[in-house]
């Protein structure tokens, strides 16, 4: 059987985890586990709550770890026993994985020095503060790293981490069962190519939750680690 643990976090974005978990876990012989510190509900950025399957103590081995984002990263960053957790079970699975801005939490734990990677658009240019090179690809693979870009990347990351692991195949098979045709509104999701009033109005609002004092504290987290100059 292929284990499969996504790290719950309070704040996480949760479609950045339970994107990429309804469609991992219909991969072929895989098991899907939610882990957290506790058994407690935890509550992501949108209210709603996800319920863990086992804890950092209880948690099988895994094959495949994946850290989903959202503004709950800081937090994670600063509990040693989360940090801790990711660091080691990243060093002892086969794959590690994220989406969005948890691969800043994989950079938190130096699991992403040397290795390119994806991350959401507006805090792509912090991991280098991790030994991490960004980059722009909506799911970038580099050997046993796989990393998604922005929250809606979960899906096409997990179809590509299924093709990895079980070949064009299967990914498509569960694409169709899952009807997973995007046909997206207005102009692209990306700061490239959508129009500069939208890409300021969000800049803004980014601005008003608190982006420069995020970013400062990530900084400092990295530069604390030894990873970052200054």
């Amino acid at each position: 059987m292929f284990e499969i643990g996504f790290l719950l976090f309070p704040g996480l974005t949760q479609l950045d985890l339970t994107g990429p978990a309804q469609v991992l876990s219909r991969m072929s012989d895989a098991r899907v586990h939610f882990i957290a510190r506790t058994l407690e509900p935890v509550p992501s950025d949108c209210g709603l709550s996800l319920v863990p399957t086992c804890t950092f103590e209880t948690a099988p081995h895994l094959d495949l770890l994946c850290v989903p984002g959202g503004m709950g990263v800081d937090s994670v960053m600063d509990d040693p026993a989360s940090l801790d957790f990711v660091r080691r079970t990243g060093q002892g699975a086969e794959f590690v994985t994220s989406v969005c801005t948890g691969s800043l939490i994989l950079g938190a734990a130096g699991l992403l020095v040397g290795y390119r990677a994806a991350c959401h658009w507006a805090w792509r240019d912090l991991l280098p503060l991790f030994g991490a090179s960004p980059c722009e690809e909506r799911v970038v693979i580099d050997r046993n790293r796989i990393t998604g870009g922005g929250v809606t990347a979960g899906i096409d990351f997990a179809f590509r981490v299924i093709e990895q692991l079980r070949g064009l195949a299967e990914a498509e098979r569960l694409r169709l069962g899952l009807e997973y045709d995007p046909q997206p509104i207005g102009m692209g999701g990306t700061p490239s190519t959508v129009s500069a009033g939208v890409l300021h109005a969000v800049r803004l609002r980014y601005d008003a939750l608190g982006m420069s004092a995020r970013r400062e504290a990530i900084a400092r987290h990295a530069r604390s680690l030894g990873l970052a100059d200054g």
